[in-house]
């Protein structure tokens, strides 16, 4: 195909594949249509045991070895864009421009299977599902595939960016994710005799106002970090104190030390505050994905192919939000680069969208990363 052609057939895909969002671990209908898509242009599928989601190569088949990654999955939100080509399907969406993803990675394959004759290694191309679960870059690492990857390059869309502009950046440009819950026993009493009960709710309020102080008084100011109680549940009617109160919450930060930190103080402050009160907590802690951590060097050449290629690049902000491409990061050393795809509502809003123009120099960029790790590999 040339250039022209893969522009059409990748822009084509994305609006196939915006309109059939799939959840976490349910995208079979996703990897049929880039099985499909893969084998008509004869680029080979690896055979790895995974349910959803697949791994294709493009090259000799021996090292070097590079990966490109993107995610597959969708949302549980309904649509509000407005789009003609939106969602088909009731209450999901892809609201974080994984559609583009996908649309973007299978253009850098096109256009690496057109060179395939010339690369001097292989490259790994990722179509990887449960990003927003998370794990799935878990499930894929499982495999073994990627043990002598020597490079990894991953993409996300920007709505803080115009086309043609590229946010990157050295360390961390998205935070650690963990979870917790605590439920808080006490003893459940009459509301008009709360002496003789000990009150969870009471537990659970001084809780949640502790908490916060965790990140205004125990890490470093100039680190960024939040602690964020979201949901809370106890009793069910209005003359009682119950038994026990329950919440959950999330932990955000960018380094391993503060992360190991927060939690410790966390467990401390739930354990504390409870006994303080005459009560106890159970705490349950679920850790998430850690802090992206771009390599400097890999960091440093994603930025000069982006600027070869015409594109205008910018410091990426630092970020809050997950991003399980960190699990390669663990191991493959790598960059995670922010596409500009046009002004938009945030990222997981019904209403946010991207600019399919984007898709073409994004992908064109790819497989520059790509080809370009080579000659510095």
């Amino acid at each position: 195909m040339q250039q022209n052609e893969i522009i059409d057939k990748i822009t084509e895909e994305f609006y196939w594949f915006h309109r059939h969002p799939e959840l976490s671990y349910e995208e079979v209908e996703t990897t049929k249509r880039l099985r499909q898509d893969l084998q008509a242009a004869d680029i080979k599928i690896l055979d790895l045991p995974l349910q959803t989601g697949l791994v294709a190569e493009v090259g000799t088949g021996k090292a070097p070895y590079v990966a490109l990654r993107c995610d597959i999955d969708g949302l549980p939100i309904h649509e509000a864009s407005g789009l003609s080509y939106a969602s088909e399907h009731e209450g999901r969406m892809h609201a974080c421009g994984h559609d583009f993803h996908i649309s973007t990675v299978l253009g850098a394959a096109y256009l690496l299977k057109e060179q395939e004759a010339e690369l001097p290694g292989t490259v790994y191309l990722i179509f990887q599902p449960a990003e927003e679960a998370p794990g799935g870059a878990r499930k894929v690492m499982e495999t073994g595939v990627l043990k002598e990857v020597q490079a990894i390059f991953g993409l996300h869309t920007s709505p803080l960016y115009d086309v043609g502009t590229l946010g990157i950046r050295a360390g961390a440009v998205t935070a650690s994710v963990d979870k917790f819950t605590v439920t808080f026993h006490g003893k459940g009493t009459h509301a008009a005799h709360p002496e003789r009960g000990i009150d969870p709710i009471v537990m659970a309020a001084s809780f949640v106002t502790a908490a916060q102080s965790i990140v205004a008084r125990n890490i470093d100011p100039a680190h960024p970090g939040l602690i964020s109680i979201t949901h809370i549940e106890s009793g069910n009617t209005w003359n009682v104190i119950p038994e026990s109160s329950w919440l959950e919450g999330t932990v955000r930060c960018l380094t391993a030390d503060d992360r190991k930190l927060i939690k410790k103080r966390i467990y401390g402050l739930a354990e504390g505050q409870a006994a303080s009160f005459g009560g106890h907590a159970e705490l349950t802690w679920y850790a998430g994905p850690p802090a992206t951590n771009n390599t400097p060097s890999w960091t440093e050449f994603a930025a000069e192919e982006a600027r070869k290629a015409g594109l205008t690049v910018e410091p990426a902000p630092v970020n809050l939000a997950g991003e399980d491409f960190a699990y390669y990061q663990e191991e493959i050393p790598g960059a995670f680069v922010l596409v500009g795809t046009g002004k938009s509502p945030a990222n997981h809003n019904p209403k946010f969208h991207v600019d399919p123009a984007a898709l073409g120099p994004a992908a064109r960029y790819m497989a520059d990363l790509a080809c370009g790790a080579f000659a510095r590999l």
